[in-house]
């Protein structure tokens, strides 16, 4: 009778569905909450293996980078390259006096290997005896010795294997590896490259 109701056979009809195929009480709410350890697993993974996120602080980075700016820094399989700019993590940033360890931003001058001169005369830095182009530079270098840092008027710098030397594009108002107690900086310390200003709006873009 019921074959000839459906028009099916029996053995092709829908199987009349059982309390046992029914959601237990507390399983939809499980599988969210798995599905958000999943999520928070993966961001945590994100921003500590891959990418970060960065906010600047100081004016060591003027007029490339503003203090407050938020930027997105690259971690992964990430190598210092000349002209890049990095971030540097808590523990060099302690030295420099930054509030609360706070991450730092500078510029690679130069990597492992290289040998760094400054002519302050010139305003000019060599690596490898050759000058840099540096475009990012706002205005001449002055001696530091003139301004009572006497601390950073080294000007001849060899640079370990594993180390790289970095300054501030703000020159003058920059502690960086020029400084005597600071020097190169291990490749160790270095989080990742800032490759992207995310905030304010208005300055939005790539960071050369």
């Amino acid at each position: 009778m019921d074959e000839q109701c459906s028009g099916l056979p029996l053995n092709e009809q829908e199987p009349q569905k059982s309390g046992t195929d029914r959601p237990k009480p507390g399983q939809n709410l499980f599988e969210w909450l798995q599905m958000c350890v999943i999520c928070i697993l993966g961001a945590v993974i994100l921003f500590n293996c891959v990418a970060r996120l960065s906010r600047v602080s100081g004016h060591s980075m003027d007029q490339t980078l503003q203090p407050g700016e938020l930027m997105l820094v690259w971690s992964l399989g990430y190598t210092p390259k000349q002209g890049d700019v990095v971030v540097l993590n808590k523990t060099t940033a302690e030295f420099l006096g930054g509030p609360g360890g706070e991450a730092i931003v500078k510029r690679v001058i130069a990597t492992g290997g290289q040998t760094v001169d400054i002519d302050y005369e010139t305003s000019t830095v060599y690596v490898d005896g050759q000058p840099l182009d540096e475009p990012y530079l706002w205005e001449e270098m002055r001696y530091p010795g003139n301004m009572g840092w006497h601390q950073m008027t080294q000007t001849h710098f060899e640079i370990p294997e594993g180390s790289i030397f970095v300054m501030g594009d703000n020159r003058n108002g920059s502690t960086d590896s020029r400084h005597e107690l600071l020097g190169a900086i291990d490749e160790d310390y270095v989080m990742g490259k800032a490759c992207l200003a995310l905030t304010p709006f208005s300055r939005f873009g790539a960071i050369k």
